[in-house]
């Protein structure tokens, strides 16, 4: 701070200037506060004295350095004597032990913080602390009854729930879960129980049918158990009950005596042999009696019957175990009480083989044998099959159906196969090509089943080193001298020169017929189109009449030569009519009456269009299309002077003029 005095007149300073420093005392005029608060804190349940449960913070706006204005002392107006608080940390910690979540869970506890260090004259502020008693697994689940008891009919489906239990746990979340067990009375292991996530209930099902007739009770220990175990307190805990079962009599389909029944009958069996017999019982109390039958599905060929009062079945038809070795059908049992009560089994039949098929070649064999070969050449290798499967295996015996044949002999090869071998080396296909060799196949069965085969031995020409090269008839000419390549030369040529021969003679003959009617120029088998307009009677540029009559006959008649007449017509004149003068009427009307009276002539027609009109006609255009006005002065009568072909028209268009007119 600073002041100065002046002089009036001079306005001088009366002193130099002076400075002043000023410091101002602080008091306690600011309470301490909790900026954060209210607080909230958790501590487990049980737990021991002096935990931790959280701290709290106040400040003061005093100066701390002056006195104890901010000098702050905590300390619990509410919450004792289960809490306590450090006056100078603020920490609040347990006071009272084994506080229990389940009696209490939440407690408010009131805090102040005092300035002059908690002596009298201080301010304070107060703040409040929720503490929430966190659960452990301090509880064992309980059982709602010491005893329970289910009554489940003995139908009852597998994994199906055959009654509840409930076992109740103070505490909450994962601590209150439990798991419940079978710990006695369940020595055939026929039930399970197993807990519902939802509810905490243990539902009791079956692992395996129950059998009243077998036994009518059961009496279950049941433990349910909690998941999680505490470090506090120890544990699991856990709880038990009894649970009886009563097993309740239900009709119950019959059972057989085998889950399978396997058979075997010889292929050989003759009708209404007993194969074997299947056997059902109703376990029920009422003993009802029990009928059997083959399901047909599975035996559709009708191969088998079954009895149907004692299970026996028996052979309906022959078998053939070549054609089916096995053969499994389906028996079904129904009480003769309730027909809905029905149960099935399969039944396997082997049929058991006999010896009834003759051995064969394994293949259709063909031999080819060398003319320059040696004797004891190896033809063919020869092996057999059999349908049969004897237990023993197969061996096969052959023999040549001629003992003494003078061509070939057969060797033993010692594995059922057999070489055959040539005796003599002067096989020529001009003599014989092909050889037919007989040969008898008889097994070891009993009895011995034999078949007689044929091998096919073909005579062919060979190289040096016995490689087949021909098997053909050429073996007869080529002695001549000539190849096989030439001969095939020789051949084509007679072809071809038979071919030319074929065509000349065609042509001669075709060129030796007279051609009296020439077909492309014979109008009555042809439609002649022209885009030109014919120009009338007067009109002799655009078509010549003459087009109309026959070239080759207008002079004569000249008789058809598609068939044979049986009256002569005679011939007529023809009538020459001038290049500029012919009369159409009388040329058409002429060749119509020759036409109709002419019986050699058959019912050609002759259609000509003229799509031209000429110039200079008298009649002028009959078309609409070039006429100037619809008003036309014209005079059709002369129409009708033309004949009766233009008397119509003539009307016609008389008739609309008459029309104009009126």
């Amino acid at each position: 701070m600073r002041g100065r005095g002046t002089f009036t007149d001079t306005n001088q300073p009366l002193e130099p200037p002076s400075e002043f420093i000023i410091k101002v005392q602080d008091i306690n005029d600011n309470p301490p506060q909790f900026n954060e608060g209210p607080y909230k804190g958790s501590v487990p349940e049980i737990s021991q004295v002096g935990t931790s449960v959280t701290r709290v913070t106040a400040t003061d706006a005093d100066d701390p350095v002056y006195g104890n204005s901010a000098r702050l002392v905590y300390s619990i107006l509410e919450g004792q004597p289960y809490f306590s608080i450090d006056q100078t940390t603020a920490v609040i910690r347990v006071a009272l032990a084994g506080m229990d979540r389940e009696m209490r869970e939440e407690y408010l506890v009131v805090i102040q913080a005092k300035d002059m260090g908690g002596h009298m004259g201080g301010l304070s502020g107060t703040t409040t602390v929720t503490v929430t008693l966190t659960d452990i697994n301090d509880n064992p689940p309980k059982f709602t009854k010491g005893s329970y008891e289910f009554t489940i009919p003995e139908d009852l489906g597998i994994g199906k729930p055959g009654g509840r239990v409930k076992a109740n746990d103070r505490d909450i979340g994962e601590n209150a879960k439990s798991t419940y067990s079978i710990i006695g009375g369940d020595e055939r292991d026929i039930f399970e129980i197993v807990t519902d996530a939802q509810s905490q209930e243990g539902i009791l099902r079956l692992k395996k049918p129950l059998d009243f007739e077998s036994k009518k009770s059961y009496n279950l220990t049941v433990v349910a158990t909690n998941i999680r175990a505490d470090s506090i307190t120890g544990g699991p805990y856990m709880d038990q009950a009894m649970v009886k079962v009563i097993v309740e009599d239900a009709d119950e389909p019959p059972v057989f005596t085998k889950s399978t029944y396997l058979f075997d009958v010889h292929e050989n069996a003759a009708i209404n042999t007993v194969i074997g017999a299947v056997a059902a019982r109703d376990q029920d109390t009422t003993h009802s009696q029990v009928r059997y039958f083959i399901d047909r599905h599975t035996d559709l060929e009708r191969q088998f019957n079954i009895n149907v009062d004692d299970g026996k079945i028996t052979l309906a038809k022959r078998l053939d175990r070549e054609t089916d070795m096995w053969h499994n059908i389906t028996v079904t049992a129904t009480e003769v009480r309730n027909h809905s009560q029905i149960s099935r089994v399969t039944v396997a039949i082997k049929v058991l083989d006999i010896n009834d098929n003759a051995p064969e070649f394994a293949n259709e064999y063909e031999a080819f044998l060398c003319e320059n070969g040696k004797p004891g050449q190896v033809i063919q290798t020869i092996s057999a099959v059999d349908k049969d499967n004897p237990s023993q295996g197969h061996t096969f015996h052959y023999r040549l159906e001629m003992l003494n044949n003078p061509n070939f002999t057969i060797k033993n090869n010692l594995d059922n196969s057999i070489s055959v071998l040539a005796k003599h080396d002067s096989f020529r296909r001009q003599k014989q090509d092909t050889y037919l060799l007989p040969i008898i196949v008889t097994d070891n069965g009993e009895p011995p089943m034999s078949s007689t085969n044929t091998l096919t031995i073909r005579v062919c020409g060979c190289s040096r080193e016995g490689i087949v090269q021909s098997c053909n008839v050429e073996a007869f000419v080529l002695p001549i001298g000539l190849s096989m390549g030439a001969l095939i030369a020789i051949l084509a040529c007679i072809i071809l020169l038979l071919v030319i021969m074929v065509l000349f003679v065609t042509l001669r003959r075709h060129k030796n017929e007279p051609l009296i009617i020439k077909d492309d120029e014979d109008v009555r088998e042809n439609i002649i189109r022209y885009d030109d307009e014919g120009g009338g009677e007067e009109d002799t540029e655009a078509f010549d009449i003459a087009t109309l009559q026959n070239p080759d006959g207008i002079n004569g008649y000249l008789p058809r030569k598609d068939i044979k007449p049986d009256l002569q017509f005679m011939p007529r004149q023809g009538q020459h009519s001038g290049p500029n003068g012919v009369d159409v009427d009388e040329f058409i009307n002429v060749r119509l009456h020759e036409a109709d009276n002419d019986p050699t002539a058959p019912p050609y027609d002759s259609i000509q269009i003229y799509g031209y009109e000429g110039r200079g006609s008298i009649a002028g255009s009959l078309s609409s299309l070039e006429t100037a006005s619809s008003d036309s002065d014209q005079n059709y009568d002369y129409l009708r002077e033309w004949g009766p072909r233009f008397r119509r028209l003539g009307e016609l268009y008389s008739v609309g003029e008459s029309d104009k007119e009126t």
